[in-house]
């Protein structure tokens, strides 16, 4: 039987108003929303909620070093990230993204894509968190029962193309956090821009989590979502096989080097030794690259690899650093399928591996 996608098609176009309603206040809901956040601007770690919406979201991504890419192949995996890489060539394109956490957690995507003409491209994303059970104790460790925790999060992503070499998208995301019986909902926004001269290089700049919770775990005020700014570069050679990624995160923050409570301390100042001069300044500057290379064979074959320099200066044990901040990959299309599988070292403890299953709808229904 054909795959028939024209009631979601009418469902859609009966929304077209409301929808360019919503993508052309974006920008003025990001000027206010930045007024509101711009406490949390230098804060990069362990004073935000909702910290989940910036986990890597697909295998190629997290392959590739990072939590985005700026590659324009239309691959629906990567447009949760970047709205603005979700094209027409999406419709009917569904992707399923599963990780196998730390500590017996899981978290996973699921992306379908739709085009409607005169409105855009949408991609809608259904994403979880998972961190399993838990033991319910008193103060005296004897155990009272079980309890579950998870976040939840459904996006509705937008992407336009401006003309031959500019396009925009927006994700529109609402939250659910539920921790015990602790529950916070709250709203954010993705916005993004991308430079695509050519099918070989592209180029994108995004403001991602820009919102607030609505209502929060406890009486005691709200807490800031995760902001960041990001930016990035890919091109694919002309006479090799192989496509690179630069990377730009945390550009909202130029600092991102910690003092570290265990590092050894001076004994005659009783100071943590610090780095100053060239070395400061290059180990700051490579903590907001991440680089990344894809060897393309073949059309149904990928080997990937990435490096985040940040990721392996925050993780790794000094005495065994081993290849904490690296990752790997591969890519296969296979019929109606395309298939990602990659691991990335965030640890000595273990690596994370990532899934993800990709297939157009629309060709099933084709003979």
């Amino acid at each position: 039987m054909r795959y028939n996608s024209n009631l979601l098609n009418r469902i859609f176009t009966q929304f077209i108003p409301l929808v360019k309603k919503i993508v052309y206040r974006v920008l003025y809901f990001l000027a206010i929303s930045l007024v509101f956040s711009i406490q949390s601007f230098a804060q990069t770690g362990g004073k935000t909620t909702y910290k989940f919406l910036n986990l890597t979201n697909s295998a190629r991504v997290a392959a590739l070093g990072g939590n985005f890419l700026t590659i324009h192949d239309n691959d629906m995996s990567l447009a949760l990230a970047n709205p603005s890489l979700i094209t027409p060539q999406m419709h009917n394109n569904l992707s399923l993204n599963f990780v196998d956490y730390f500590a017996g957690t899981t978290y996973g995507f699921a992306s379908y894509g739709l085009n409607v003409p005169k409105a855009g491209s949408f991609a809608a994303s259904m994403q979880y968190y998972s961190y399993g059970k838990s033991d319910n104790t008193n103060e005296y460790g004897d155990v009272l029962g079980q309890f579950t925790a998870g976040e939840y999060a459904f996006n509705l992503g937008w992407g336009r193309t401006l003309d031959t070499v500019f396009s925009i998208g927006a994700n529109f995301k609402a939250i659910y956090s539920s921790l015990e019986t602790y529950n916070s909902f709250g709203l954010a926004v993705d916005v993004a821009g991308s430079y695509i001269p050519s099918e070989t290089f592209c180029a994108s700049l995004l403001f991602r989590n820009i919102g607030r919770q609505i209502t929060t775990y406890t009486p005691e005020g709200t807490e800031p979502l995760p902001f960041e700014i990001q930016a990035g570069i890919s091109k694919k050679l002309a006479h090799v096989p192989f496509r690179y990624s630069i990377l730009l995160q945390h550009l909202e923050k130029w600092d991102l080097t910690y003092a570290d409570p265990n590092a050894a301390v001076d004994p005659f100042t009783g100071e943590v030794p610090t780095q100053s001069g060239l070395d400061a300044f290059a180990g700051k500057a490579m903590r907001h690259i991440v680089i990344g290379g894809e060897f393309i064979p073949a059309k149904f074959l990928s080997i990937r690899f990435g490096y985040n320099y940040l990721r392996r200066q925050e993780m790794k044990v000094v005495s065994r650093p081993g290849t904490v901040g690296f990752s790997w990959g591969i890519g296969l299309k296979v019929s109606k399928f395309n298939f990602s599988y990659s691991r990335a070292a965030y640890h000595l403890a273990g690596s994370p591996n990532f899934i993800t299953i990709g297939t157009n709808l629309g060709d099933w229904g084709k003979k």
